[in-house]
């Protein structure tokens, strides 16, 4: 590992924070999340290839797609239309220079939040008609994407996906970063820790714990829930890289706005505890997968 000064690294490390859309792309070049997340989601395409005749083309919906990095995947798998939802233009944009490149006509890219287009019945149904050509899909991923709303909305969520977007035999995937872990060098634990100590939050965001109160809905009485674990690491051999993705974990500033104090105190934790040793940022994360019977 090559390396400055440590007031040399932090300072480089406060000076060059990115925007959301850098740090996923750092985070996914330089963690095997995405091919953790690959390994389960080709798993289920695999279920549905199984149930649906062969004839027909698949569809699927990426809710907080970002920049996709599944995008080969799911734009070979599903010529019947593939649809990216994210309400950052930049991570669009990223990908509709890859639509034009490669000629995949078959790509949409819708700009919004997916809390506003599924937020009951009324613009659910006006989102499948408008955006999604009036039909539905046979895949719908939320990869990361559930950070970005409240716990208690997340019920009549999947209840508008699975009741209003989801065709027989079709599935949804869920991926997220477990809501507890004693591992100090976890992306869950630092959360905990920081946003603890300075806000008084911790994580309440579990899909066990959804798992649970859907098998508890009427609706899901007869869909087939399934919970999966898996570990990820994280390392790169520059600080300010490895700080701007310790950021995005942090949720600053877009959720938490700490102060130049404390962000100094969290890079330079960062810098002693894990990074200079050259010990790598773990995620403990989950696989939400259900299927439509």
């Amino acid at each position: 590992m090559s390396m400055g000064s440590r007031t040399t690294e932090i300072d480089k490390a406060l000076s060059t924070m990115s925007c959301m859309h850098d740090e996923d792309r750092l985070w996914s070049y330089y963690s095997n999340d995405k091919a953790d997340i690959g390994l389960r989601l080709g798993a289920v395409i695999r279920r549905i290839h199984k149930e649906v005749p062969l004839q027909r083309k698949l569809r699927a919906l990426s809710l907080g797609s970002s920049n996709e990095p599944q995008f080969r995947i799911l734009s070979s798998m599903f010529h019947g239309g593939l649809y990216l939802v994210d309400i950052d233009t930049n991570a669009l944009d990223s990908v509709r220079e890859r639509i034009m490149r490669q000629k995949s006509d078959h790509v949409n890219l819708v700009a919004g939040n997916y809390r506003t287009l599924l937020h009951d019945k009324k613009t659910t149904s006006a989102f499948l008609q408008d955006q999604l050509d009036g039909t539905k899909m046979d895949l719908v991923t939320l990869h990361h994407s559930l950070y970005y709303s409240p716990a208690g909305e997340w019920p009549s969520l999947f209840e508008l996906l699975y009741g209003n977007l989801l065709r027989s035999k079709g599935g949804i995937h869920a991926v997220l970063m477990a809501s507890s872990s004693n591992n100090t060098c976890s992306t869950t634990w630092l959360y905990n820790h920081f946003a603890g100590k300075f806000f008084g939050v911790h994580n309440t965001q579990s899909l066990p714990d959804l798992k649970q109160r859907l098998a508890s809905l009427p609706l899901f009485r007869n869909a087939e829930l399934k919970l999966y674990s898996s570990k990820v690491a994280f390392h790169v051999d520059d600080f300010a890289k490895f700080m701007n993705v310790i950021w995005m974990v942090l949720l600053y500033p877009d959720v938490h706005q700490y102060s130049e104090s404390q962000l100094e105190e969290i890079t330079g934790f960062m810098y002693d505890r894990i990074w200079s040793k050259g010990l790598a940022l773990e995620q403990h994360q989950h696989h939400l997968v259900i299927f439509h019977p």
